[in-house]
């Protein structure tokens, strides 16, 4: 899966327990009717891609979903869910230097100047 926005928050490396297991948060604001702010756990080795980011950048993070259940102390079963992040690209703005179609302008001047005939039935 995948989701797209603009960061809100990179936080830093957290290490935990002796066995050194590190998680490192991301938060990206969707671009919705209603954005949704989601926090996306980066684990371990996946951690350190997200050096090359900034708050503010527009990027599209490739998740995996994960549920566990937990049973307390009394017996019942409590369900959570987490978004872990395993890739994460920078997204190019709309009609900026990544993109592959030529400009308006290009586009409707070739148009003009076809020599071909018009065969449209209507």
């Amino acid at each position: 899966m995948e989701i797209s926005g603009k960061i809100k928050l990179i936080g830093e490396t957290q290490t935990f327990g002796a066995s050194g297991f590190r998680k490192r948060e991301l938060v990206v604001t969707t671009s919705e009717q209603y954005p949704q702010m989601l926090m996306i756990e980066f684990v371990q080795d996946k951690c350190d891609i997200l050096n090359s980011y900034k708050v503010g950048q527009d990027v599209k993070v490739s998740i995996n979903l994960r549920g566990r259940e937990w049973i307390n102390p009394e017996g019942v079963a409590k369900y959570f869910n987490s978004i872990q992040g395993w890739r994460i690209e920078m997204l190019q703005p709309e009609g900026g230097a990544g993109s592959s179609l030529p400009p308006l302008e290009e586009i409707q001047a070739a148009d003009l100047s076809s020599d071909e005939p018009d065969d449209l039935p209507f």
